[in-house]
C-alpha cells in the first residue's frame, strides 16, 4: 500500500530521508537528481513556493519516490525521483506523483511548469505526453579539460577583477544578475534572501567569485564552484553574466577564462557549466574556449490552469 504526503515545510527527519533517496539515485545514475535551486529549497526546509511530495510504501524504511515543486521567475520547477529499487513500478509511481503535483499547482493559481529530466527515456516522454507537457528547454552541460591551453588562458590577462564583497556588492550584483537573466525561469528575479542562501553554502568561497567593474558599475561577474566530491575534480562556472549595457566587449569570454584559470589553480581537472541549447552566442563563445557537450537535460513544459 502506497501513501503520499504533501509538505510545505520539511523537518530534519524529512530532509534526511529525502537526502538518502537522492544519494541512492545519484549512485545509480551518476548525477545528482535536483538542481541547485531545488536542492537548496529542500536543504533549508522549504521557502515560500516550496512543495515536497513524499511517497512511501508499507514494509520499506525509505521513501520510494519524491517530487518537488519550487516556484521561480513566473514558473514552477518540478523534479521527480523514484528510488532505484522501485523503478520497475516507475510508470505508476510517476503518474501518481505527477497528478498530485500538478493538482497542487492548480490550487496555487496555476502557471507554467518545467519538469527537468536527465537524459530523457521513452517512459519520461510518455508520462510528459500524458499530462500535456511538451519538450521545451534543452540544457547542455559543457566540459573543458583544465588547465586551459596557454593561448586561451592568456585571454584573462587584460581583465581587472576583484572578489565579491557582500556588503559592497549584494544589491549591484542582484541588479546585474536580474538584468542579464530577465527572461530566465530559475536565475532571474533573484532577491537578497536567495543570494544569502547561496553564499551560506559550505562550498562558497568569495575568492572564486569574480567581479569586473567599469566606472564603478558592476559590468560582469563569474561565480565559480569547486565540486570536491567528484572524480575527476570538477570546477563549475556556477553563474556568469555580463550586464546588458556592457555586452559586445568580449567581457564574457575574458571573465569565464578568469574563472577557469582560478578553478585550475584550485585543483580542478575539468571545467563545467550549463547553458541553454538555444543560446547559440554563448555556446559559440564556450566552444571557442574548448568546451564540448557532455550531456543533455530536457525540460518538459506546459501551462497549468486553475
Amino acid at each position: 500500500m502506497r501513501s503520499l504526503v504533501i509538505k510545505r515545510q520539511m523537518n530534519t527527519t524529512d530532509i534526511q530521508n529525502i537526502s538518502g533517496l537522492l544519494a541512492d539515485a545519484e549512485r545509480a545514475d551518476g548525477v545528482r537528481p535536483l538542481s541547485d535551486h531545488l536542492w537548496l529549497d529542500l536543504r533549508q526546509g522549504g521557502r515560500p513556493g516550496f512543495i515536497g511530495l513524499i511517497a512511501t510504501e508499507e514494509g520499506h524504511d525509505h521513501p520510494v519516490a519524491y517530487c518537488q515543486l519550487s516556484r521561480g521567475n513566473d514558473s514552477w520547477s518540478l523534479d521527480l525521483v523514484v528510488h532505484p529499487h522501485h523503478r520497475y513500478d516507475m510508470a505508476i509511481i510517476g503518474r501518481e506523483l505527477m497528478t498530485s503535483a500538478l493538482e497542487v499547482v492548480k490550487t496555487e493559481g496555476g502557471g507554467h511548469v518545467h519538469w527537468w529530466v536527465f537524459e530523457a527515456s521513452q517512459l519520461h516522454r510518455e508520462l510528459a505526453h500524458e499530462f500535456d507537457l511538451q519538450q521545451g528547454r534543452e540544457l547542455l552541460q559543457l566540459r573543458v579539460a583544465l588547465p586551459l591551453a596557454p593561448s586561451v588562458a592568456v585571454r584573462a590577462n587584460s581583465l581587472i577583477t576583484r572578489s565579491f564583497d557582500f556588503s559592497r556588492d549584494a544589491q549591484n550584483w542582484l541588479d546585474t544578475n536580474n538584468a542579464a537573466f530577465a527572461q530566465h525561469p530559475e536565475q532571474g528575479a533573484w532577491e537578497i534572501d536567495v543570494l544569502r542562501s547561496r553564499i551560506a553554502e559550505p562550498w562558497f568561497d568569495a575568492k572564486g567569485f569574480f567581479i569586473h567593474d567599469i566606472k564603478s558599475e558592476l559590468a560582469a561577474f563569474c561565480w565559480t564552484k569547486l565540486q570536491t566530491d567528484t572524480t575527476p575534480l570538477l570546477g563549475e562556472i556556477y553563474v556568469i553574466a555580463v550586464h546588458p549595457s556592457f555586452t559586445g566587449r568580449g567581457l564574457g569570454s575574458a571573465i569565464t577564462v578568469t574563472g577557469l584559470n582560478y578553478l585550475s589553480k584550485s585543483g580542478a581537472e575539468v571545467g563545467m557549466l550549463f547553458v541553454d541549447s538555444t543560446n547559440t552566442a554563448a555556446i559559440a563563445m564556450y566552444n571557442a574556449l574548448g568546451f564540448v557537450a557532455h550531456h543533455t537535460e530536457i525540460a518538459f513544459v506546459g501551462d497549468i490552469s486553475q
